[in-house]
Order: C-alpha cells, then sequence, then structure tokens
C-alpha cells in the first residue's frame, strides 16, 4: 500500500520561504557592528537571501561546498544562514573566540570556499589569511563606508548582493542533504567538526519548539544573546523564521547595560544566553533605572546558574530562568526545564529547586544513563552515571575523519556525569573529566561552584582538583570577588561548611581577578589545573 499524504523535502529554504509569505512585515531589528540600530523584516531578509544565493553562482560555489561566517548576531549574519543553506551549500559558523591556531584548522578542514567577516574582525583574519589555502573570496559584512583602511582584495556583502534578483528558485534539495557546519571548542586536541542536515535541522527546530520545550511563537519578540556561531544560536534563527516572530540581534555589544537597554526599547520578552551574560545583565538591572517588566522568560545554557540567581531575577524582576542542556553534537537541545502538572502546587522556593536542573527531553530524544561497563543505571534522581544520548538530531559521524561518535550500541557518549529522575528531569553533576576523586570518594565541583556562586561576596567561581599528599585529589576554590567586596578565604570556607558535607569542603580558595574563558563563555579548567593543581604540595 502506498501513502495517501503530501511528501514534502524539510529543508532550510522552506523556513524562510514561509517567514518571507507569512511574516513579511514582522521586525527584525539589527545592532550593527558600528553600534547603530538598523531595523528591517521577514520579507527583505528572505530577498536578500536569495539575492546571496544568486551570487554564489556567479561566483562558481558549488552545491556542498563551504561558506563560513565570523561574525556578530545582527542581519547579515541571519540572511547568510538562509542564503547558504537554502542553495545547498553548507554553512560554517566559526567562533571568533578560539585560538588563530585553532581558527585556521577549522577553515583548512572544512575546506571553505568563501569567509564572510565582521569588520571587527578583519584583523584576526588578516593574520591568517595565507594560510588559508581553500578560500577563495573574502567577504565584508559592513559597508564600504564604514571601514578606516584600504581592504585590497575584500568584496563588500552588500555590493556582492547588490543588483542579484530577488526572485532566485532555491534548488531541489534532498532533506538529507548537509546544511550546516559546527566545529566543537577543541579544548583537548583538534575542534571536531559536527555537520547538520536539512532534516535534522527542521525536526530540532520543530521538536525543540513544542511548549515545553523553547515555547516561541508569532507573539513572541525573541533576543538571541547566545552567539550564532554557538550552535547555530541553539537553533532560534530556524525557530523564529517558523514562527515569524520578532528578532532583536544584539550585535556586538553584550555588556549588562546594552542588553538592558536594549530588552527595555524592544520590549523583549524571551532572551536566550549563557550564565556569565545574564550575571552582567543582573548586575546592570540591580544598578541601573531599566524598565524589563516586558522580560517575562530567560533560557540559559552551557552551565548551570546558581539557585540565588534563578530567585533574584524571579523576585525583582519577573522573569523565569529556564535552564537547557545540550552541547554541538545535539544541535543542541537536549533537555528543557519546563514544569510538569504536579510542580504547580509547589511554593516559589520549592519551584526555585526544580529549576536548577537542567530538564527533560523533548520528543526526538532518549537519555540514559551507564556505568564504565556501559551497563544500564536506573533513573531514580539519585544514581549518578555517564549521560547519552541518541535521537533525530543527534550527530553520528564527525565530519571530515568520517569518524563515528557512538558507542557500540548507538548512543552518543556525551562525557558528562549526571542523574535522571523518574520524569526524566536531568542534572548535570559534573564533567567526568572535572570530578574530584578524594580519598576514594567522588566530589562534584559544580555543586561547590553554585553555592559559592550564591554568596553575595562573590561573582565568579570555579572549582578545580588538586593533588594530595594523601587523599590524592582535594577540591580547591577559585574565586572572583564581587564589586566592592573583599571575602576572607576562612569566611567563605565557613559558609561552604554550613552547607556541604565535610569532605566536600575545598582545603583552599584562592582569589584571582579573572577566570580563563573560552570561546563559548565556559571557565576553561584545564588552565586553571596548570595554575593551582600542586597548590596543596608546597
Amino acid at each position: 500500500m502506498t501513502s495517501s499524504m503530501m511528501y514534502q523535502n524539510l529543508t532550510i529554504g522552506s523556513l524562510i520561504d514561509h517567514a518571507q509569505r507569512f511574516h513579511g512585515n514582522t521586525e527584525i531589528v539589527s545592532v550593527e557592528t558600528t553600534g547603530g540600530i538598523v531595523k528591517t523584516n521577514w520579507s527583505e531578509i528572505g530577498s536578500n537571501a536569495r539575492r546571496l544565493a544568486a551570487a554564489f553562482d556567479k561566483l562558481g560555489i558549488a552545491h556542498g561546498q563551504r561558506c563560513a561566517t565570523i561574525a556578530w548576531n545582527n542581519r547579515r549574519h541571519l540572511e547568510i544562514y538562509f542564503g547558504v543553506s537554502g542553495s545547498g551549500k553548507i554553512c560554517h559558523t566559526i567562533n571568533p573566540r578560539l585560538s588563530p591556531d585553532n581558527l585556521q584548522f577549522i577553515i583548512n578542514d572544512a575546506e571553505d570556499q568563501i569567509l564572510f567577516v565582521d569588520y571587527t574582525f578583519k584583523p584576526l583574519v588578516e593574520k591568517i589569511k595565507d594560510q588559508l589555502h581553500s578560500v577563495k573570496h573574502f567577504v565584508l559584512l559592513n559597508g564600504r563606508d564604514q571601514v578606516d583602511d584600504d581592504c585590497g582584495d575584500w568584496l563588500f556583502y552588500d555590493e556582492l548582493i547588490a543588483g542579484e534578483t530577488p526572485d532566485y528558485l532555491w534548488p531541489d534539495i534532498d532533506e538529507t542533504t548537509p546544511s550546516s557546519l559546527c566545529y566543537t571548542s577543541g579544548t583537548t586536541g583538534n575542534p571536531k567538526g559536527v555537520l547538520y542536515t536539512h532534516r535534522s535541522t527542521l525536526l530540532h527546530s520543530l521538536g525543540g519548539n513544542q511548549p515545553d520545550g523553547l515555547n516561541i511563537s508569532a507573539k513572541d519578540t525573541v533576543l538571541p544573546v547566545v552567539p550564532m556561531f554557538h550552535v547555530n544560536a541553539w537553533g532560534v534563527p530556524y525557530i523564529a523564521a517558523a514562527n515569524g516572530c520578532k528578532l532583536v540581534m544584539p550585535g556586538p555589544n553584550l555588556d549588562g547595560q546594552s542588553l538592558a537597554t536594549l530588552i527595555s526599547n524592544e520590549k523583549v520578552n524571551l532572551a536566550l544566553g549563557v550564565p556569565t551574560i545574564w550575571a552582567l545583565l543582573l548586575d546592570a538591572l540591580q544598578k541601573g533605572d531599566f524598565d524589563v517588566s516586558c522580560l517575562k522568560r530567560m533560557v540559559v545554557g552551557g552551565s548551570a546558574v546558581p539557585e540565588s540567581m534563578i530567585t533574584a531575577y524571579g523576585d525583582q524582576f519577573g522573569a523565569e530562568i529556564i535552564h537547557a542542556w545540550g552541547m554541538s553534537e545535539t544541535s543542541p537541545l537536549g533537555s528543557v526545564n519546563q514544569p510538569l502538572q504536579k510542580h504547580m502546587v509547589l511554593s516559589d522556593a520549592e519551584m526555585a529547586k526544580v529549576r536548577t536542573s537542567q530538564g527533560r527531553p523533548p520528543f526526538g530524544v532518549d537519555l540514559r544513563l551507564v556505568n564504565d561497563q556501559n551497563d544500564t543505571l536506573e533513573h531514580n534522581g539519585e544514581t549518578s552515571g555517564n549521560l547519552q544520548i541518541r535521537g533525530h538530531w543527534i550527530v553520528d559521524t564527525y565530519f571530515s575523519k568520517q569518524s563515528s561518535s557512538l558507542t557500540d550500541d548507538g548512543w552518543f557518549d556525551t562525557g558528562d556525569i549526571a542523574t535522571i529522575d523518574e520524569d526524566g528531569f536531568l542534572v548535570i553533576r559534573d564533567r567526568s573529566k572535572d570530578l574530584i576523586k578524594s580519598g576514594g570518594e567522588w566530589i562534584s565541583s559544580v555543586a561547590i561552584e553554585n553555592l559559592l556562586t550564591g554568596h553575595p561576596q562573590v561573582a565568579q567561581a570555579a572549582v578545580i582538583a588538586a593533588r594530595h599528599p594523601k587523599w590524592d585529589e582535594r577540591p580547591v576554590a577559585v574565586v572572583v570577588k564581587a564589586e566592592d567586596q573583599n571575602p576572607a578565604e576562612s569566611d567563605l570556607l565557613d559558609w561552604l561548611s554550613s552547607r556541604l558535607e565535610k569532605m566536600e569542603v575545598p582545603d583552599k580558595v584562592v582569589f584571582a581577578d579573572a577566570l580563563p574563558l573560552g570561546g563559548t563563555g565556559k571557565v576553561l579548567k584545564n588552565q586553571l589545573r596548570d595554575s593551582y593543581q600542586d597548590i596543596l604540595m608546597q
């Protein structure tokens, strides 16, 4: 028996078609690299995406070739997302915060044919330009009147698409065709490429945006502070096109005051970003006079925020913090913290505790815990194990080397240690490489960090394993003091002692001016270990 239903390939071109046709007048707000604000709409984004696709044909960029970006979240970057993938090429977003060596490796490994660059990052690219063997065209995402130097053989985006047709027809693409490429941060060894398909991206958009997912609709005004070079801004550009919501693109100014002003002026009701961003915003809101009553939901990923921050946003500004978890290999949504019906009777304090978990998986992915022998463990909220995931938008093989990323029975091992309760709520206890084994007992660095960052005199904290002559390893906390605060080491240790088991209390607190951060805003604990792993042996 044959199907009685229509079949259409799931493609990224269909997303921008929908946005252009049914939400064409909905506003897109873009903070430019110069700091100015430009307002456009989904109709213009779609037309320029088609113009870009037509320009690719004239440049000789073929189906399946990689087109790279090193850019902020802005309107031109959004057009590139759809113009590249819609025309059958692969959109390769690159993190400018990576080292020059990693940048050079990534671009050459991907064999990028064209590189779109915000003027901010032009000096960075110029340093490695001669080592980029595959790139044939370098394109600036700024007007010629906005640059100060002689750009030589660089092209300009606006000039590239000027005169091209806005009626370009997207090619008929099979949904299993690759659409975009992101590389892992490469903290150990060379970065690895994760190649997403049109199908996986569309399913991720539909599955991750259910009411119990990100729950974005045409009524929303959405601010993706998470960079478009970080796992495709968690899929928000695609979800936004599917739903036709108003997008506010923050550009390069991600300090607390700039974000608070943008949220207030544009009436943002949903924002997405990493904890360091929300810490900066909270500080600005507490010190300034901003009306952010419009802000109702804030999605946080990358790492957990402390319960104190969840409470502060809720009590002081009426904004709900929603944890989500994922990684490059999971597109990224693997879980979202949306409460169940039984949670609706909880007090605010009890609900805040529920909100500290990374949530539960949406339809489309499955989670499990295993021990080191790959035996499946019980989901009881107490048993910790190695977190594994599988699903419609989970990596199968890494790009270039085509090396399998899966276990023998078809799951992806995330490298996280976690618990999962009977309702599927996930708590990331630590990265396996960051667990501290002291006298045969495991200690979670994350649990100590969450407590420390909830202390009113602490701005940031990271906990590492330091070598110990008796216990093998002991926790050491590296702390950045809050502004105008000067806590004593003994005070912080006493404070932790009242909240932790004796064995979990760090042996030492080290004060630092700043924590080393990687390209995605996560603390580089390998650098802290290099600096402090022998501090207890002295």
